[in-house]
């Protein structure tokens, strides 16, 4: 028993990393609440303390009696006659605080038994209080460790001493973890609920992203360069707009490093998701347009006061603007804090619409054709006199949905009217 007990104080102490005092308490508290419950009427002891021997392992319970004289003893739990006072302490007087070994034969083995629970517990709320204490401050910090169990869709991550929980929430739906898995995340928070503190760690929250950064990239952490926002799908894509008061440093090169190899290092950690670097801008339009690239922007009007900026792009650049699943438009919208709207630009369209509204005129004048089929002539290439005397009264029958005779007849009409004039 002797050496269960230095067992159990060298195992909290060096593989659960409990300081040993603790251990020592919980032991004597433990000790204290078995006494009470084996001794009937020990309750009524008003002051009594366990003490532990970490080298042999021995326990020992004291309990601090008044001594009163001997024809005046009346409470045994708390008092003691004078003469048996003497024989522990030869010069005791009444009123004099006289500690008593109590300890029944066989404590110590009947103790463990009886005190085991209660010293269980005990331990595990000191452990509880130390990841708390030691995690507090820890907030905000990435840390490694390996994927210990899953229970329903959280990870359980083992950290060393302690385990962190990365729920559902908190994780990236692209990515895969298995037992046994290296991984690093983001500390979240360490909450200290009643059942005990618990530390949530995430891979898919935005700050994951700027600590990463912050740590590979020097400038950054010694603040040459300032992230000014990150905007986040987890798994799929990251927005990071950074900044620098130094106008010898280049805030997004800085951030890519040679060949890309800072920027490379972090899209590895984050499983190939793809990460855009934009130069920050207090001016909206010009941040827009370093933020919706590689898209042009054909115009942009900016409402201050509903923070809204309305985009617009050519066809060709629509899908791009917005992007896969409009992550592009709406990751701009949240590192602004804008709501962007992207919209095709219909100022083109309606310049060719004009000018093939023009052309079929000039087209109706020369074929006698009215304006309708004046319009399918000019969008069907003739565009002038010379080109429809191009073409063969086949095309132009159907071309126009009507007969060669009258097709014919469209083109003896210009050849008309261009010898006259």
């Amino acid at each position: 028993m002797t050496n269960d007990i230095v067992a159990l104080i060298d195992y909290y102490e060096k593989e659960k990393g409990i300081d040993r005092d603790k251990v020592v308490g919980a032991l004597q508290y433990a000790f204290l609440s078995a006494y009470r419950k084996m001794v009937a009427g020990s309750d009524a002891i008003e002051d009594m303390r366990a003490a532990v021997d970490t080298r042999k392992g021995d326990i020992t319970i004291y309990a601090t009696l008044k001594a009163i004289e001997d024809e005046e003893y009346v409470d045994k739990w708390n008092e003691v006659p004078l003469s048996l006072a003497k024989k522990s302490k030869a010069d005791a007087v009444v009123g004099d605080p006289i500690e008593l070994n109590i300890t029944p034969k066989n404590f110590g083995r009947i103790a463990v038994q009886t005190a085991k629970q209660t010293m269980m517990q005990r331990l595990r709320q000191a452990e509880k209080e130390m990841i708390y204490d030691e995690f507090k401050d820890r907030a905000g910090d990435i840390v490694s460790g390996t994927v210990r169990r899953f229970e329903k869709s959280d990870v359980w991550v083992d950290l060393g001493k302690f385990e962190g929980k990365m729920s559902s929430r908190e994780r990236v739906n692209t990515e895969e973890y298995n037992v046994g898995d290296r991984i690093r995340a983001y500390v979240v928070a360490v909450e200290n609920e009643t059942r005990g503190p618990e530390i949530i760690l995430s891979r898919s929250h935005p700050n994951f992203v700027r600590r990463l950064f912050e740590a590979e990239v020097s400038e950054i952490a010694d603040h040459t360069v300032e992230i000014k926002g990150v905007a986040r799908e987890a798994g799929y894509r990251t927005k990071v707009a950074v900044s620098s008061e130094d106008d010898n440093v280049d805030p997004v090169g800085a951030c890519v490093g040679l060949r890309g190899a800072r920027v490379k290092n972090i899209v590895r950690e984050l499983n190939n998701e793809k990460v855009d670097i934009i130069c920050w801008s207090d001016d909206p339009e010009e941040f827009l347009h370093e933020a919706l690239k590689p898209a042009v922007l054909t115009s942009i009007k900016l409402d201050q006061d509903k923070k809204v900026a309305h985009v617009t792009v050519a066809e060709e650049e629509l899908s791009k603007a917005i992007g896969r699943r409009g992550q592009n438009a709406r990751l701009t919208s949240r590192l602004m804090g804008w709501d962007v709207q992207v919209s095709k630009d219909e100022t083109q369209h309606e310049v060719f619409e004009a000018r093939v509204s023009d052309g079929a005129s000039s087209i109706a004048g020369l074929t006698g054709l009215d304006e309708e089929k004046a319009d399918k002539l000019f969008r069907a290439g003739g565009m002038n006199a010379e080109m429809v005397l191009q073409m063969d009264a086949e095309y132009i029958s159907g071309a126009l949905e009507i007969s060669e005779e009258e097709a014919v007849t469209v083109l003896e009409t210009v050849k008309k009217n261009q010898a006259e004039a």
